[in-house]
């Protein structure tokens, strides 16, 4: 179930402190997630934080990653916000103002991640935009906006 199409003309672009206030208040959520994560991953595997293998330390590494991709990609194809976006009434939309499909969410949530490894230069590309658009959300055909 994808959101339904929003017309683009009449959308105001997010700015990026919206973005980046939203981005703050997803953390939350992540956090409970992550903390859940681990303990049932040390539950299961046995882990431990005091002497752990460099196999299970990455394991763990992995498994927190794919449950923020989950977290995003759910929440950005089955109603276009995450909680956090809610909260700040913004929605990502398709350049054509139609929902994201999975790929194209996806591949968004890979270079937002690249964008912030490498000190969120893709994130200030948004002050020099028009469109107020990130690099990801150039790159990807996507746009945020505010309700």
């Amino acid at each position: 179930m994808t959101p339904a199409a929003i017309p683009i003309d009449a959308a105001r672009p997010a700015p990026l402190w919206r973005r980046l206030a939203a981005m703050l208040y997803d953390l939350f959520p992540l956090l409970g997630l992550w903390m859940l994560t681990a303990g049932l991953w040390a539950w299961a595997s046995g882990y431990d934080a005091r002497h752990p293998h460099p196999l299970a330390r990455a394991g763990l590494q992995l498994l927190l990653l794919a449950v923020s991709a989950a977290y995003f990609l759910v929440s950005w194809i089955r109603i276009g916000q995450t909680i956090g976006m809610r909260a700040w009434r913004l929605r990502l939309v398709r350049e054509d103002g139609g929902g994201l499909r999975a790929g194209r969410a996806f591949a968004r949530f890979l270079l937002a991640l690249l964008s912030l490894a490498i000190a969120g230069c893709g994130f200030w590309y948004a002050w020099f935009d028009p469109g107020q658009r990130t690099l990801h959300d150039r790159l990807c055909g996507t746009r945020m906006i505010r309700l």
